[in-house]
């Protein structure tokens, strides 16, 4: 697999800004010059959904190539040669730092119940320059984890799980409404992830960066509006002040 590493300097600017404004950046607002419009923003799944929380929203945003993974029951019938140090091959191998995709597989009965990735599967990720896993189901050790500096995008919190496997590794998936392939960026914080593809980066945070910049004039002429001539000057042409409402 080709990985197209991104500049560190890069990433650590892009952790300042919030998920949303990159949302706004990467697909949002086709209409906005500032908006790459790197997906159509109903038709495709490029941000995750209600059924993800976030575990630490204190520790704000994180941002990480994807690296992902298949969890799911043991099947007699797939002979079971991957196991979890598979996954920590890959994220070895992958550019840094890295955020985890887990796609949990399990039957309805008891996917609310896998309480996947404790204490000594993040600790070990996090030696391997993970900073923070995504998945649509739970996990679980969450007081432990926090110590850690690590975040988790997860589908719930529970204690406990019985014997699982590992389906597949580095292959493209579904977390929380998500569709994602390994290598793509990933920017996550409280609100939720979006993806979007490591070459588009460096754009990515130029426009965020002109685009909060954008929302800090229109924010002070809000804030001191007295009228609603005030407040329609301060959004400007479209937006609220017009056809097409967006924020």
């Amino acid at each position: 697999m080709a990985w197209l590493a991104v500049d560190a300097a890069i990433l650590a600017e892009l952790r300042k800004i919030d998920t949303p404004t990159i949302t706004n950046v990467v697909a949002t607002y086709p209409r906005d010059p500032l908006c790459l419009g790197l997906y159509n923003p109903w038709t495709e799944n490029w941000y995750t959904d209600t059924s993800i929380r976030c575990v630490y929203p204190e520790m704000g945003p994180v941002v990480g190539h994807a690296v992902t993974c298949v969890y799911g029951l043991p099947d007699p019938n797939f002979p079971n040669r991957l196991s979890f140090m598979d996954v920590i091959d890959a994220l070895e191998a992958a550019p840094k730092p890295t955020i985890l995709l887990i796609e949990q597989k399990f039957p309805p009965e008891i996917a609310g119940k896998v309480g996947l990735a404790g204490e000594m599967m993040v600790t070990s990720m996090r030696s391997m320059g993970c900073v923070g896993l995504l998945s649509n189901g739970p996990s679980r050790d969450v007081d432990a984890v926090r110590r850690l500096g690590f975040q988790m995008l997860l589908g719930g919190v529970t204690a406990g799980h019985g014997e699982m496997a590992v389906n597949a590794v580095n292959v493209p998936v579904r977390v929380g409404g998500m569709d994602v392939a390994p290598g793509e960026l990933i920017h996550m914080d409280e609100n939720g992830a979006v993806k979007f593809p490591a070459d588009r980066a460096e754009q990515v945070l130029t426009n965020a960066r002109a685009k909060l910049a954008e929302e800090a004039q229109k924010l002070e002429i809000l804030r001191t509006a007295t009228t609603a001539a005030g407040i329609r000057a301060g959004f400007g042409e479209g937006g609220y002040a017009g056809p097409g409402k967006k924020d």
